[in-house]
């Protein structure tokens, strides 16, 4: 039975491919050798683990390889599945590049240039804050504030980031704006 048992195991290693005999190594360049290295936040969650980025040095600033910052207090190098894949983020081929555009009513997507889209966006905000603004209170304050206009901010900001937000919005004169500012 012993005898067996042996003659088994080591048929099952062998045909595993397990081999005593010794093995020339090989090395390989990486591809991130003269890369840029660049420290950032991943947008994904309010966690805010830390990502490096590696770019190249030819000016292009394309994306050569994303992984988790060793050096980072909160995620130590290691990063979820989402973080994990934010090399895909930028260099897949599925990624919308342009605006996409859906009429009032209308079941079919368009695409739009950007100068298109933000020129609306400006038009839209401008629009709303116009019909919405109050200059005076009931009491004939000065508050020079809108109600149409709300924002809600994004837990994957930095802090400079939502200083800059929420001075545009201030100024703008929102009154209703809420943040997630929990990194």
């Amino acid at each position: 039975m012993k005898i067996s048992g042996a003659a088994v195991g080591g048929l099952a290693l062998g045909g595993l491919g397990f081999n005593l005999a010794p093995v020339r190594a090989q090395a390989q360049m990486l591809k991130i050798r003269w890369a840029k290295e660049s420290t950032t936040i991943c947008p994904y969650c309010a966690v805010g683990c830390g990502i490096i980025v590696h770019t190249s040095r030819d000016g292009s600033g394309k994306i050569i390889n994303t992984e988790g910052d060793p050096d980072h207090p909160i995620n130590q190098g290691s990063l979820c599945a989402k973080g994990a894949a934010l090399y895909q983020l930028v260099t897949t081929e599925n990624r919308i590049k342009t605006p996409l555009y859906r009429a009032a009513y209308s079941d079919v997507w368009e695409e739009k240039s950007w100068d298109w889209a933000l020129t609306q966006i400006a038009l839209r905000v401008k629009q709303s804050r116009d019909s919405s603004f109050t200059q005076k209170n009931a009491k004939g304050q000065v508050v020079n504030r809108t109600d149409g206009i709300a924002h809600v901010g994004s837990a994957a900001l930095d802090n400079e980031e939502c200083w800059a937000l929420q001075t545009m919005m201030r100024a703008l004169g929102l009154v209703y704006i809420e943040h997630q500012a929990r990194i």
